[in-house]
């Protein structure tokens, strides 16, 4: 007999066939199991991994043994009369032909009777999802008293595609979203980074809406699989939970623009919002496109020098699709400031290729008030040219006045031009209306330190750290504060926890002196000088004027004028209160552009909305 007719006799091939069978049948009812109950995608990958696997192994187990009516034998140890190997065969037929039948049954069954039901099933429990992600460990529950009708947050959409891999996008089309949203003046919006502050986190509507100090949240989740997506949104009203509307979008990818648009007005006609114009648009972008410039974006925002430039290379690709597509150039510049702000690249490339980036921007949108205030931040932080700086921000906060990001730049500005009570008075404006915003509470805890608010610096300084723990320059604040405040002990703690080089040696230096340790202070500020003196300069000299010597302060301050171009913020600077009465002190100043004088004679008026 042949090999090949002793696998049939052995029923090999039909052992193969029903295997396959089956397990395709059950990788189709898990897939369907574990999609319903979100298991990871690694769970169904393992599960085709086993059954692929298991071929080879019945395959083998049919060659090698057969069934009798004594039970499982090894093939050598049957006398081929008593085999029943044929009879064995029409049982495999008869199984292999019932899963199908069963397997055409279900799909029929699942094709028109359970799809309508399943994908109303999908999007309650897309509706769950939701509401369990906004539960809470706090008690709270009462709305705020300063609540306004016409306030909403954006959430987080939640991902809910079966690989969980498309957070990303559903991120970006909140964002997107809060952004078309926040461009109605009649429509007080929170911030991003205070509504995004509360994702993957369990705390309930009321307490977030308290928080955020809005009467509504719109909330919702995305699924896309190939070009179809479904989006899924509900407006919640706040104080009691009750839903003034929910809407489920299946469209193609096509048309996730027109949704947005959709979403945004019928939130402003639920919200009963008296407009005084159209509600605004989304401009329309590849999707292909679209989805490279999300990508870019997430991956930007961690700061790191590979996702930088991983954002920077998935915008070109946008780019090339989408050659005006102004938010994706806007994106571009701001990494390469990015890059040179955290010395990832040379600092004249960056700005030179920030620079070539924005000039398309102008080119294609002239009014973009973001990279408007992007060429403020160039003058302001690298150029030294706060009275170019003031003309730009100036220009922004006219075009977008509602814009965080440029609120807080423009706070930065005043206090670089010794307006620190106006510095104040935008600080408590914006972490008013984005409480949850790290680099906000930050700027405002800056400018009372600078102010000499000592107690609301640290107040305002504690509240950061209760944000963000590992926010870099936090600690040596606190330290620096309790220094100031006469507890060298305390401060020398603060300054022992700091996480950045710098700012831990400088402080430890502060605090070593004014605690008599001289040995130690020494060390540290022979550290201070070695590893940082050639970049921050003024470092160096805020340590000896703090010790009180003059001349190797002022000596070290005119290297940072050298270096940096600029004494940008030092004349608020406590740590050197000793020099303000030598008289090198105002010279210096005027040098660098920074005396009273020159300060004042700069023109800046801005309006921020009520």
């Amino acid at each position: 007999m042949s090999f090949f007719n002793e696998l049939k006799r052995r029923n090999v091939f039909k052992v193969g066939i029903a295997y396959i069978v089956i397990a395709w049948l059950v990788a189709q009812v898990l897939q369907l199991v574990f999609e319903s109950f979100g298991t990871p995608a690694w769970v169904m990958k393992t599960v085709l991994v086993l059954l692929a696997t298991g071929l080879p192994f019945a395959l083998f187990f049919a060659w090698a043994f057969e069934m009798t009516p004594e039970g499982l034998k090894r093939e050598s140890e049957v006398d081929r009369s008593q085999s029943i190997t044929t009879q064995t065969g029409r049982k495999l037929n008869n199984a292999t032909i019932g899963v199908l039948v069963v397997a055409l049954a279900y799909f029929a069954v699942d094709k028109f009777v359970l799809s309508a039901g399943r994908e109303a099933a999908l999007v309650e429990a897309t509706a769950k999802a939701i509401t369990q992600q906004t539960q809470v460990k706090q008690q709270s529950t009462e709305p705020a008293s300063d609540m306004v009708d016409n306030s909403i947050a954006v959430m987080p959409f939640a991902d809910m595609s079966p690989n969980k891999d498309q957070d990303y996008f559903s991120d970006g089309l909140s964002e997107e979203l809060l952004n078309l949203l926040a461009k109605i003046p009649e429509l007080r919006v929170a911030a991003r980074t205070s509504s995004f502050s509360f994702k993957d986190q369990n705390v309930e509507i009321p307490v977030i809406a308290e928080r955020l100090k809005v009467a509504h949240i719109l909330e919702g989740s995305v699924r896309t699989a190939g070009n179809k997506i479904r989006v899924t949104a509900q407006l919640i009203k706040a104080d009691d939970g009750y839903h003034l509307w929910s809407e489920t979008f299946d469209r193609d990818l096509d048309n996730i623009f027109a949704i947005q648009d959709e979403i945004a007005t019928e939130v402003v006609a639920q919200l009963k919002v008296t407009l005084l114009g159209e509600v605004p648009t989304t401009s329309v972008i590849d999707p292909e496109a679209y989805a490279l410039f999300l990508r870019g974006r997430q991956l930007s925002r961690t700061l790191s020098a590979e996702n930088l430039q991983q954002g920077i290379d998935l915008y070109e690709q946008a780019l090339v699709i989408e050659p005006e597509y102004v938010d994706a150039w806007a994106e571009l510049t701001r990494n390469y400031i990015n890059q040179v702000g955290n010395g990832l690249r040379p600092r004249d490339e960056g700005l030179a290729l920030a620079r070539k980036t924005n000039s398309k921007v102008m080119a294609i949108d002239p009014d973009n008030a973001g990279v408007v205030a992007q060429n403020g931040w160039i003058a302001m932080a690298y150029d030294n040219d706060l009275e170019t700086a003031a003309m730009l921000y100036e220009r922004a906060i006219k075009l977008d006045p509602s814009d965080i990001d440029i609120q807080r730049n423009v706070a930065s500005l005043v206090q670089y031009l010794n307006r620190l009570a106006e510095a104040i008075s935008i600080g408590e404006y914006i972490v008013a209306r984005d409480p949850l915003n790290i680099a906000g509470q930050g700027a405002l805890a800056s400018a009372y330190f600078a102010a000499g608010r000592l107690d609301d610096a640290r107040d305002g300084f504690e509240l950061v750290l209760s944000l963000s723990p590992e926010r870099i320059g936090a600690q040596y604040h606190l330290g620096a504060v309790s220094l100031l405040k006469d507890e060298p002990s305390a401060a020398l703690a603060y300054f022992e926890r700091e996480s950045d080089d710098e700012y831990r040696t400088r402080g430890s230096a502060l605090a070593y002196y004014k605690l008599g340790r001289e040995t130690e202070f020494q060390t540290a500020l022979s550290e201070l000088k070695e590893h940082w003196g050639g970049i921050w300069p003024s470092s160096v000299a805020e340590v000896y004027a703090w010790s009180g010597d003059m001349d190797a302060a002022f000596t070290w301050l005119e290297k940072d004028l050298e270096i940096n171009g600029s004494l940008r913020g030092q004349g608020a600077n406590p740590f050197l209160a000793n020099l303000h009465q030598d008289a090198r002190w105002q010279p210096l100043l005027e040098k660098s552009g920074d005396s009273d004088e020159q300060l004042a004679a700069i023109e800046f008026n801005f309006t921020l909305p009520q």
